[in-house]
């Protein structure tokens, strides 16, 4: 460094104000104490109660452009993931699992986590870019995606507080404090710690505890009454499967019609076509044999399938309603739907923006048969 730019940092040093904590300049003698200005300008982080959120707002069709730009290429479109990237939609009912999928709508408990995240360390490598507008419209956005709210949403400080969070109440509060560290610091008790020892319960169903007094007749009981319970459960279920015997003959006739007169799985090319096509769908949709519920619905069974009525999936209300109201979805219905989604049934949840080739929807439509669909 030369001589005159060491005097010239030099003197940029000595004229700007020291400022330390308390303790140092007590201490040292050096600078002065922080104000509350200064301190609250590094007080960036939002408390699960809303402390600290900034006025702003941010609507979910904001919040899809904005997503699409920043966050897309590594959590997916539809923030699904992408490869390694962690996905931040889905995984609803997994928290259980071997391989749970621990995303926004499954795992986190406050929503002020998200905020703060991705207004302090979002985008990756490009962080603290975001304006507040556009942290409040990404986070619509991705609440959109795990279907916690509408498509016409917009986040503010006023309503952070009113999104339910699925997981709010799946967390355990730490109180080792008050409960383990006390009772785990006293002293160890080495002689006659306990004058009155109870066999509270038998293992006989393990074959594990001695049939002596009544346990081979609590055997008999448990056995007896887990025969009635499994009796039980299957006269229900018998009654839940039973075929309604009064169908709307409407419905069956739409159903009827729904199936095409030649499969479209037949044409080999077609189907070959179809897989490729297909990719685009992947993402959000799964079909086969192990097909399951995704950001979309499986696609197993979709040709004279009423709309709405996948097992398992949550539908926007504007899909379901569609469907009470008598679409089934044959191939001419999945052909328009496609071609634009958003149009054919307006404030539905699919933000795919659709295939416009019809021969493209035939092709995909060919694979989704051949796979079970």
């Amino acid at each position: 460094m030369s001589k005159c730019r060491r005097n010239l940092l030099l003197a940029t040093l000595l004229a700007a104000p020291l400022v330390a904590t308390p303790a140092l300049a007590e201490k040292y003698g050096l600078g002065r104490e922080a104000l509350p200005e200064e301190i609250n300008a590094w007080t960036v982080e939002v408390f699960p109660d809303g402390k600290n959120l900034p006025e702003g707002s941010g609507s979910v069709a904001d919040g899809e452009k904005i997503f699409g730009d920043n966050c897309a290429a590594c959590h997916g479109d539809f923030a699904e993931g992408v490869d390694n990237w962690p996905k931040l939609a889905g995984g609803d009912g997994t928290l259980a699992n071997k391989d749970p999928v621990k995303t926004v709508g499954s795992y986190w408990p406050y929503l002020s986590t998200v905020w703060d995240y991705a207004h302090r360390s979002m985008p990756f490598g490009n962080a603290q870019t975001l304006t507040v507008d556009e942290t409040y419209a990404i986070v619509a956005y991705i609440l959109y995606s795990n279907y916690l709210v509408e498509d016409d949403f917009v986040l503010t400080k006023d309503n952070f507080l009113d999104v339910e969070m699925p997981n709010a109440d799946g967390f355990i509060v730490d109180n080792r404090d008050e409960v383990e560290v006390p009772k785990f610091s006293e002293a160890a008790c080495m002689s006659d710690c306990k004058t009155d020892v109870q066999i509270t319960k038998k293992a006989t169903i393990l074959d594990v505890t001695p049939n002596e007094g009544n346990g081979e007749d609590t055997a008999a009981a448990d056995t007896s009454a887990e025969t009635d319970t499994a009796q039980s459960d299957t006269a229900q279920t018998d009654t839940a499967e039973a075929p309604a015997q009064d169908a709307p003959a409407a419905a069956e006739e739409a159903k009827a019609e729904a199936a095409p007169a030649e499969s479209l799985s037949a044409d080999p090319e077609l189907v070959a076509a179809g897989e490729k096509v297909f990719k685009k769908c992947k993402a959000c949709h799964q079909v086969g044999e192990d097909a399951k519920n995704r950001v979309g619905p499986v696609l197993n069974g979709l040709i004279g399938r009423q709309a709405g009525t996948a097992d398992g999936f949550k539908y926007s209300s504007a899909m379901k309603q569609h469907g009470e109201d008598g679409l089934v979805w044959t191939e001419q219905t999945v052909e328009e739907y496609l071609a634009d989604p958003k149009g054919y049934i307006p404030k539905n949840r699919m933000s795919f923006a659709g295939l416009k080739d019809p021969e493209d929807v035939k092709a995909v439509l060919a694979y989704i048969e051949s796979q079970g669909g």
